[in-house]
Order: C-alpha cells, then sequence, then structure tokens
C-alpha cells in the first residue's frame, strides 16, 4: 500500500482516475458508429418497453440508464439479472427490446437469462467492452465500451468500464429524446415534484382558493359582513361581485387601513366607497409562476389577485403565499 505523506500524493490520486476515466469516455466517442446508429433506431422503434438488466455494477448502471429513459419520455424498466430467474423474467414481452449491460459479457446470471428472453421473443442489444464475450455472441446487436483499464489500483474494480456505460446510456436516452422531439412540457409532466415541473404544469386554478375558501362579498354587504369574510378566509382581502359573479372590485387589509388611518368612520361607509374599483386579476387557467411574476415584478407589488374564469366569472383568490408554498 502507498505511504502518502502529502495531500499532493492525494490530489494526484484524484487527477489519475479522472484522467483515466475522462479518456474512457473520449475512446467511446471515437468508437461511435453505426451499430450505435441501429441501436437509437431499435430503441425508438420499440412497440413495447425498453428493459435494461445487469448484475453487479453493471447492474447499478443499467438501474439508471433506465430512470434517464423513463424521465426522458421512453418507457423503460430496470430487470435485475438474478432475481429475473426468480419469476421477474415475467416483465419481458415480445415487443419489448431488451439491453443488457455487462462489461466482460460472462457473468453467468446474465447469460443465463437470454434462452428465455429468445423465447419470448424479445431483441437483446449488448452493452459491454468484449466483442468476442458469450453476451456480445448472443445478443442482436453489439455497443462496444472499448476500454484500455480501469482506474482502480489493482485493475479491478470497475471504474472506467461503469464511466463509458453510463456515458453511453445517457447519449442514447439524449437521442431518443430528440427523435421523439420531447419537449420541455414533456419533461416537467414527468417530474411534477421538481421546480420545472411546477413551474410549467400548475395553473392559477390548481393552486386558487375556491370553493368556500374564496373570499367574496356583494355590492351591497356592509363592512361588517366585509371584515366577517376576510377574517373567516383568512385571505386579507375579498373579491367584491354582482349577483352574476362578475368583479366590481376587491377590498385588502390595506384598504381598511388606508380608511382607519385617514381618520374615517369605517362602519359609515359602504363597500363601493372602499373597495378598489379597478383590481388586477388573473385567469384561472393561467400558469401560476406567470400569476407569481406579475404581483413580485409591479411597480407595487401585491399579495394576492381574484381569479376569473373565461366567462369572466369570479372562481377563486391566489395568494403570493400560496404559490412560494408550492415551490414556484
Amino acid at each position: 500500500m502507498t505511504d502518502w505523506k502529502s495531500p499532493l500524493d492525494i490530489l494526484e490520486e484524484l487527477r489519475r482516475v479522472i484522467r483515466l476515466e475522462g479518456q474512457a469516455v473520449v475512446d467511446l466517442e471515437q468508437s461511435l458508429g453505426p451499430p450505435f446508429v441501429e441501436a437509437v433506431q431499435m430503441l425508438h422503434a420499440c412497440q413495447g418497453k425498453v428493459i435494461l438488466t445487469g448484475v453487479g455494477k453493471s447492474g447499478l448502471i443499467a438501474n439508471k440508464i433506465a430512470a434517464t429513459m423513463v424521465s426522458t419520455g421512453t418507457p423503460a424498466v430496470f430487470l435485475h439479472g438474478s432475481e429475473a430467474m426468480h419469476g421477474d423474467i415475467g416483465i419481458v414481452a415480445k415487443d419489448d427490446l431488451v439491453l443488457a449491460v455487462g462489461k466482460s459479457g460472462e457473468s453467468e446470471e446474465l447469460l443465463a437469462l437470454l434462452p428465455f428472453i429468445r423465447k419470448i421473443g424479445a431483441k437483446v442489444i449488448a452493452l459491454t467492452a468484449q466483442i468476442q464475450s458469450t453476451l456480445a455472441k448472443s445478443s442482436d446487436l453489439v455497443l462496444v465500451t472499448p476500454i484500455q483499464e480501469e482506474a482502480c489500483p489493482l485493475k479491478l474494480a470497475p471504474t472506467c468500464s461503469t464511466t463509458a456505460a453510463l456515458v453511453l446510456g445517457d447519449a442514447l436516452a439524449m437521442a431518443l429524446m430528440k427523435l421523439k422531439n420531447f419537449q420541455a412540457a414533456d419533461f416537467a409532466l414527468f417530474h411534477p415534484g421538481g421546480q420545472l415541473g411546477k413551474r410549467l404544469i400548475l395553473t392559477v386554478g390548481d393552486l386558487m382558493r375556491k370553493g368556500e375558501a374564496n373570499p367574496v362579498v356583494h355590492l351591497q354587504d356592509d363592512i361588517r359582513t366585509v371584515l366577517c369574510e376576510m377574517t373567516e378566509k383568512r385571505a386579507g382581502a375579498v373579491s367584491v361581485i354582482d349577483e352574476n359573479c362578475r368583479l366590481l372590485g376587491i377590498m385588502t387589509d390595506f384598504d381598511i387601513r388606508r380608511v382607519l388611518e385617514a381618520g374615517k368612520d369605517l362602519f359609515s361607509l359602504s363597500v363601493s366607497e372602499v373597495m378598489n374599483a379597478k383590481p388586477s386579476w388573473v385567469y384561472e387557467d393561467e400558469k401560476a409562476v406567470k400569476a407569481l411574476e406579475y404581483m413580485e415584478k409591479r411597480e407595487k407589488p401585491i399579495s394576492l389577485l381574484p381569479v376569473l374564469n373565461r366567462a369572466e366569472k369570479v372562481v377563486g383568490m391566489i395568494h403570493v403565499h400560496d404559490l412560494v408554498s408550492r415551490g414556484l
């Protein structure tokens, strides 16, 4: 074992590993040719799902490739090479395409699957570092990841080989994205929990306060009714509507403070004398993030907006807290 006496020795080892794995990626790029084009075409034409399989470190890489494909528009699933022989192979159908990942191409668990995959009728693409391996010879198409050496000091632990396989998996998934014309909105649909998904998918109607939670009063209501509605709904404002639910104005706690600061008798005034008769508002089918941007980027930022449907009727109210709390 090397007796490292300086942090410089550690840095040099880190650089060595990164350099070797980087070279593996360069070698992979230079090795690309017709089989890789054919692989993308086969994956794109697949009428079923793409099944990624492998064991050990290659299995972990296969699992990640499956996850990347699923999230970018290609139906895919990971099949554990060992568990497959105990019932999980039942997930494979004749219209599926199996992408088998194995550096040596000689893993017994992986090879044991092939006859049964053949019986089912699915095609197999091998992703391996050994073109003369049993896996390669038993597959319909072979993608070779040329590896000069592993970065492991003992030349044993998969390092360069797993890096190359992972990069190739990403490359296949990205090429499929382009062929499928997979757009940001599609990505967002598959990632509803992330910020991008929320920004592209959620509408004002998804987040607004509606139904019993929607604070509204009528023009003829008195100020006490307004205060009760504002308190009960905890919105800090009410939409003022007519008998057809059309927006006439908005009254906020700011409007009330303004009256009190002026020394006026609040309860002697009508709703029309206190409300803002020209309020800003938003449609329920507009993107929620657009409403947030509008509220924040105004010359005088506001914290809430009445929400209308396309029939111009008040259907809710959206508060900036509703938007921020959802990660927008």
